[in-house]
């Protein structure tokens, strides 16, 4: 098993280490909910941030491999014909590989890995179809979707680091905002205060001329209301 893993490191580590065993069992992995929250969360820790960002931006062949600008995933889907067009893979050494994986696949489970080589180099040689060809397209696929992982995740990484930057920035203005909240509250009760002080002065001297005088006043005044009448409007 030890060299099945070590052999990898010969293309650069483009290669997925893992158990051939499990192969035929083994499912990709989904990421859970409560995983994608904490990368989310962890976004802003400039800690974290660091250690990702240098793991993306370390030079690797693999960034250089594409001649025109690979198409975004969409919804995180990839369209891995025009991936490897943007890296200049050639389509008949791509269908070649395709047609070699449809050929693996179809062989019986279990069936021994010796005996998987030599029907498929036979299949191949058979066809006249140049192993050497198909082994340099498929580093070639693999090299691409090395790089293109590699962009996502540069591009991924400066999406959460300008969002944090945003959520930030809202958080201040909500801050600001929830202050001047609580500014004009206390300005109001002031206000409040204030008006009822200067109340209770001018109302020593209506209370000094009585009750009755002050209601005889505003009934005659057109510049008063009664206010019984303005909070206990008559009704139709």
């Amino acid at each position: 098993m030890t060299d099945k893993k070590n052999w990898a490191s010969t293309v650069a580590g483009w290669f997925i280490e893992r158990d051939e065993d499990a192969e035929q069992t083994s499912a990709p992995a989904e990421m859970s909910a409560d995983e994608a929250d904490a990368i989310i969360r962890t976004a802003g820790d400039s800690s974290s941030a660091s250690s990702e960002a240098a793991a993306y931006t370390t030079p690797s062949p693999t960034q250089t491999v594409f001649q025109t600008a690979p198409p975004p995933p969409a919804g995180g889907q990839v369209d891995f014909e025009t991936v490897f067009d943007s890296a200049g893979v050639d389509a008949e050494e791509r269908a070649r590989v395709a047609r070699t994986v449809e050929l693996l696949k179809s062989l019986p489970a279990g069936t021994d890995a010796t005996v998987k080589k030599q029907i498929v180099e036979a299949s191949l040689k058979a066809f006249g179809v140049p192993i050497e060809k198909i082994i340099e397209a498929g580093v070639e696929e693999i090299q691409a979707l090395d790089g293109y992982t590699r962009n996502v995740a540069t591009d991924n990484e400066k999406l959460m680091q300008e969002s944090d930057a945003r959520i930030k920035q809202y958080e201040a203005e909500i801050k600001n905002i929830r202050a001047i909240m609580q500014q004009s509250v206390e300005e109001l009760q002031t206000v409040i205060r204030v008006c009822n002080d200067k109340k209770l002065e001018v109302q020593q001297v209506l209370e000094f001329f009585g009750q009755a005088k002050v209601a005889e006043v505003v009934k005659e005044s057109p510049k008063l209301h009664d206010p019984s009448a303005t909070s206990n409007p008559p009704t139709s």
